[in-house]
Formats: structure tokens, C-alpha cells, sequence
């Protein structure tokens, strides 16, 4: 009889395999400091105020370059107390910068659309790649599958979300003129582009202050003091959109509550479904406002005025 050949040893076959073909595992993620009342904690803070307090004088206020200086001293402070905190500082920055490069005031025509797509699109992507092919981490990620299936809770607060949107946004965007703050729609065509723009930054809103700069913060922050910062960050951007007058009473809870959700569930389409509710029920206002013969069925509407 011929024996059957052996395998070779285990060792052997390892050694075998070139040293590129082994894959090691990311390194660990480290744990997220604790806050202690020390100088140390007070600076790292300090550092993260600076940077995201910058986007109430770069979007809501409208103070450039003047906002351009808590964004550099918070970066400066944050490398010069804690250098990882500094970078990932430094990478909100650099999107606040990349994002106050044009108006944030709402525009429909190619150009405005134009610039949106450009500039929103490398807000997002330049921090993931600095991140990721930079710096070696993957603190930006966007969790699209979770292996869970929603609640029962989760269902029934998005109805939530459409029932309180249909009853107070006709009271906020008519009653206090908010609606204004967006281009009149003057046909068919410039209401499909609200309809697109409208969905398009909601979906990025959730990219960028939830999946970057919340997902930045949260790494070195406790969840509700990074989730106070991004949303310091992402009422800004939203005054200078167009929800000014009391729209802050609105937004405030709206950004703090989807950084929660996001916290909880790790679900990007999940926030981005609530979002997308909400913004549906946004879309309708706004067209109703402008041609109350459309969408006329709000119950809370004020009368447009001529």
C-alpha cells in the first residue's frame, strides 16, 4: 500500500505564509478618559467648547474670520494637553473650515445646488479620510447594518415624530415667518428641488454631526458632553439653513435627541429615517407657505399672508 502524504505541521504552513498575508487585528480603542475636577479635564473641555462653540460664530452669527480664532486656540490648547484629542479636534476644524467656505442660506439654482453637493460631500469624506487612511483609526464609521430588528418603542417614535412635526412646524415656519428664510417656490421644478435639497442635508446632517463630529467627540468624551457639543455645532449650521426666529426651541431638542437615539441603537438608518419623517413633514410646511393651495392639510397652519 502507498501512504497517504502528510500534512505538513501547522508551524510549518505558517511559516510558510509571507508576513503580508497576515492580517493583525486594529489596534484597541482606548478608553474614553473619565472627567475629574482637575486642570487636565478642564483644558480637554476648554479645548472642545472652543472648537464647537466656533460654529455659533462661523453659521449662526456669521462672524468670519472672527470664528476662525476659538477654532485655532481650541485645536492649539487641545494638542498642547492631549495630542489624540488634538488631532480628532483638529478634524472637526478642518470640516467647520471646509463647511464655511460658502453661504448656508438656502439656494435652489444649479449653482447654489452645485455648491451644496461640493462642499457638503468633502465635509464628510476629508475628515473619514484623514481619520482612516491618516491616522489609522475607525472612530468615523457609518453603521448602516445592525443585525437587530427596530422595537416596538423605536416604530412608534417615529409616528411620534410625524404627529409632532404635522402639528407644531405649520405653527413655527407660518406663525413666526420662518418660512421666508427659503426661497420662494415659483413652479413645479423649484418645488422637486426643495424636495431633493431638503432630503439630501437631512441625510447629511445625519452623516456629518452624528457619524464625524459626535462620533469624534464621543471618543474622548462622556455620550452626553459630546452629545451637548455636536449639537452646538448642528443647531448653528441649522440657524444659518433657515430655522431662525424660535427654531432653536426646536432644534436644540431635535439634534439632542438624535444623538441619543444614535448612542442607543448604533443605527445610521435609523436616525436617518427619523430625520428624513421629520423633513418630509418640513417639505410639506414649506410648500404649503408658499402656495397655501397645496398641502392644505395642516390643521395648525396659520393663515399665509399675501
Amino acid at each position: 500500500m502507498v501512504d497517504a502524504p502528510q500534512s505538513p505541521p501547522a508551524d510549518d504552513v505558517a511559516a510558510a505564509v509571507p508576513a503580508a498575508q497576515v492580517s493583525s487585528p486594529p489596534p484597541p480603542t482606548p478608553p474614553v478618559p473619565p472627567l475629574g475636577a482637575d486642570a487636565l479635564t478642564a483644558a480637554r473641555l476648554l479645548a472642545a467648547a472652543l472648537v464647537c462653540g466656533s460654529a455659533v460664530l462661523l453659521f449662526a452669527i456669521h462672524a468670519r474670520p472672527l470664528g476662525y480664532i476659538p477654532l485655532v486656540l481650541g485645536v492649539a490648547l487641545a494638542l498642547a494637553v492631549d495630542r489624540r484629542l488634538g488631532r480628532d479636534l483638529g478634524i472637526i476644524a478642518l470640516a467647520q473650515v471646509i463647511i464655511s467656505t460658502i453661504s448656508l442660506r438656502a439656494d435652489l439654482s444649479d449653482a447654489g445646488m452645485f455648491r451644496f453637493t461640493l462642499v457638503l460631500s468633502l465635509a464628510v469624506l476629508v475628515p473619514w479620510a484623514l481619520s482612516r487612511f491618516v491616522f489609522g483609526n475607525r472612530t468615523i464609521v457609518f453603521p448602516v447594518g445592525t443585525g437587530k430588528r427596530w422595537s416596538r418603542a423605536q416604530w412608534l417614535y417615529l409616528g411620534i415624530v410625524v404627529a409632532f412635526g404635522y402639528l407644531v412646524l405649520p405653527i413655527y415656519f407660518i406663525g413666526s415667518g420662518a418660512y421666508q428664510n427659503w426661497p420662494d417656490l415659483e413652479g413645479s421644478t423649484d418645488i422637486a428641488r426643495l424636495f431633493v435639497g431638503v432630503n439630501a442635508v437631512g441625510l447629511w446632517d445625519e452623516l456629518f454631526f452624528i457619524c464625524v463630529v459626535f462620533a469624534l467627540l464621543r471618543a474622548h468624551f462622556p455620550m452626553w458632553v459630546a452629545n451637548v457639543l455636536q449639537s452646538i455645532v448642528f443647531v448653528s449650521f441649522l440657524w444659518e439653513l433657515g430655522y431662525r426666529e424660535w427654531g432653536p426651541l426646536l432644534t436644540i431638542p431635535f439634534a439632542l435627541v438624535q444623538g441619543w437615539i444614535f448612542s442607543w441603537t448604533k443605527s445610521l438608518p435609523y436616525v436617518v429615517t427619523v430625520h428624513l419623517l421629520f423633513d418630509a413633514v418640513v417639505f410639506g410646511v414649506l410648500v404649503h407657505a408658499h402656495h397655501p393651495e397645496l398641502f392644505d392639510i395642516f390643521v395648525t397652519a396659520p393663515t399665509v399672508g399675501p
